[in-house]
């Protein structure tokens, strides 16, 4: 190879740096400096931000409002009205971005057949968990037996509503009126609006149809931006909401209500296992690392008690951990109204509860039943902050049962519906990481 010396001797310019001789060596794979001064070793990796992160701010804003709840009582509902702010930007922020993120899903999916797959696959885990959990929220009162021995003495309404037929859940799931869909922020009924808009413009060809797709992006973007920017007051919303709730209902867990809250508890977490059992053996993501990545949805979930109010986090949580948005930007929408998994425990636990305060006894041919109501009534709790109160009252009178049950847990519903919200939506994540991954591979 030929060798070609640059002389030592440069003259240094008047006004720069001094210019260090070196020799190259040229050739057809370029030049290479010989003389040049080694590189630095690698000084390692930098050190951590020491910036905390959201996960860690919302748990520390959770600990230090029950502390002050713990502290201050009922004199914490001051507080309340921060929450309360919060969930309302929250539910602001969340229907927009349902209707563009689903608007955007859909129109990225290749043809209108996979929309159909998806549809049959995350309809098949919404009704197949929602009955599995109602089961188990009966067998857990079955075995627990809270409700013996107890008074019912505080009379409600006589007649709370009653259980929807079939073609009446189904029916309400078509819109007669656009602008009142999204004034009542019905979720199913914007879902159905978006789905059939979606198709319509899959249905487009040329310009126009890559005109809308685009505008549905950049909405859903600005969207998602923009729940972005609520959650940086998560950790003062959230924990204003724990003062108020462990300040309010504290107390209460000293009666004779704890072991039908365990219970309900009991058989939530039951349903939370089995969840991180098929994380496990059908996903690619380990329930460690599902748990650490989606925390903040799950203090979100527990401190508003509102699916609706949680959407907007899900979402954007759904799209940081890499789950398709063509996928999730249906099923989760989808999912908070129809997914009721930790209602559906909740549902069946106060109902053979009742039954037991009130010294009745179901038999097995009864059952049957009982899920099926139990399952149409899960359908339509709303998605909003005691909503599954109401539904859980029409399921009791449904059977002849006494509503005296509504003096009763009413009295600690908020804290039952923690549960139940957490375990909604984290059915909903894992209904759509599951589908995820069986399309991963077609």
């Amino acid at each position: 190879m030929a060798h070609k010396t640059i002389d030592r001797h440069i003259a240094r310019p008047p006004h720069g740096p001094r210019q260090e001789p070196r020799d190259v060596h040229a050739g057809s794979g370029g030049i290479i400096d010989v003389d040049a001064p080694p590189k630095e070793p690698a000084s390692g990796p930098e050190p951590r931000s020491t910036r905390v992160g959201l996960g860690t701010q919302i748990l520390l804003g959770m600990v230090f409002g029950s502390i002050v709840g713990a502290v201050f009582g009922p004199r914490a509902e001051v507080l309340s009205p921060l929450g309360d702010v919060f969930i309302r930007l929250l539910v602001l922020a969340a229907i927009p971005l349902i209707f563009f993120n689903l608007l955007a899903g859909l129109t990225a999916l290749s043809d209108l057949r996979t929309f159909g797959r998806l549809s049959a696959k995350i309809m098949t885990w919404f009704v197949g968990t929602d009955l599995v959990a109602l089961s188990v929220g009966m067998g857990a009162m079955l075995v627990l037996r809270p409700g013996v021995g107890m008074e019912l003495t505080e009379p409600v309404a006589a007649t709370v509503g009653e259980v929807p037929s079939v073609g009446a859940v189904l029916l309400d799931m078509v819109p007669t009126n656009i602008v009142r869909t999204f004034a009542e922020g019905n979720v199913v009924q914007i879902v159905v609006v978006a789905v059939l808009l979606g198709v319509a413009t899959l249905l487009l060809s040329g310009g126009t149809r890559e005109r809308l797709t685009t505008a549905y992006r950049d909405l859903a973007e600005l969207f998602r931006s923009l729940v972005g920017l609520v959650l940086k007051g998560a950790p003062l919303g959230i924990g204003a909401l724990m003062a108020v709730t462990v300040g309010r209902y504290g107390a209460e867990l000293l009666g004779p209500m704890t072991r039908f809250l365990g219970g309900v508890y009991a058989g939530q977490f039951l349903i939370f296992c089995g969840y991180m059992l098929l994380m496990k053996l059908f996903t690619d993501r380990p329930p460690t690392r599902f748990l650490r990545e989606t925390g903040p949805l799950w203090a979100t979930t527990a401190a508003t008690t509102s699916s609706l109010a949680s959407l907007s986090v899900g979402l954007e949580t759904a799209e940081k951990i890499g789950l398709p948005r063509s996928i999730f930007s249906f099923t989760l929408p989808l999912g908070a109204q129809l997914n009721k998994d930790g209602t559906a425990v909740m549902l069946g636990a106060v109902l053979i509860f009742t039954a037991q305060a009130a010294g009745v006894d179901f038999s097995l041919s009864v059952f049957p039943t009982l899920l099926l109501v139990g399952l149409l009534l899960s359908e339509g709790s709303g998605g909003i902050p005691g909503g599954g109160f109401v539904i859980a009252l029409i399921y009791v009178q449904a059977f002849d049962l006494p509503v005296e049950v509504a003096a009763i847990v009413g009295g600690i519903y908020r804290l039952v519906d923690m549960g139940n919200t957490t375990l909604n939506v984290m059915g909903d994540m894992v209904g759509t990481s599951l589908v995820a991954q069986s399309e991963a591979g077609r």
